[in-house]
Formats: structure tokens, C-alpha cells, sequence
């Protein structure tokens, strides 16, 4: 399927997780800080709370690494 879209799949050898950590670690961020202290009704509401949470992490939500937020860092560079 991938080839038909002409997407070319990132593999490390067996057993590596390097390459999707950084997915990774976002998922687990979300799950914990967005997910699991919502309760939605609907799929237009839970599409609401990822959109304001992702909003959130990307321009407000200061990460301890870097001491700002991931766009800002990215800007700046």
C-alpha cells in the first residue's frame, strides 16, 4: 500500500525504537495530560479537546528540555 502512494516506510532493524520515539513520546504526553482526564460525548467534542491540547503543547506548554514552547524553538532557530 505504501509504495501505491509513493510513500517510502522508515525502518531501523528489528527491535529498534529509535526511530519513532519522538512519536512515541508525544502520544504518551497527550494520553496522559488530554486523554485520560476527559471524558467526551461525541467524536466533534473529542476532535475539539485534541485540537486545543495539541494548540496547547505546541505554543504554550513549556517543555523542561528547552525551557519554551516547541514552536517558539523552532522559530528562533
Amino acid at each position: 500500500m505504501t509504495k501505491s502512494y509513493g510513500i517510502i516506510p522508515s525502518m531501523s532493524r528489528r527491535g529498534n525504537c529509535y526511530d519513532n520515539s519522538m512519536a512515541e513520546n508525544f502520544f504518551s504526553i497527550l494520553k496522559t495530560e488530554c486523554i485520560y482526564r476527559r471524558k467526551s460525548d461525541s467524536f466533534c467534542e473529542a476532535n475539539e479537546i485534541l485540537d486545543r491540547y495539541i494548540h496547547f503543547y505546541n505554543d504554550e506548554r513549556i517543555q523542561l528540555k528547552t525551557g519554551v514552547a516547541p514552536l517558539m524553538l523552532r522559530h528562533s532557530s
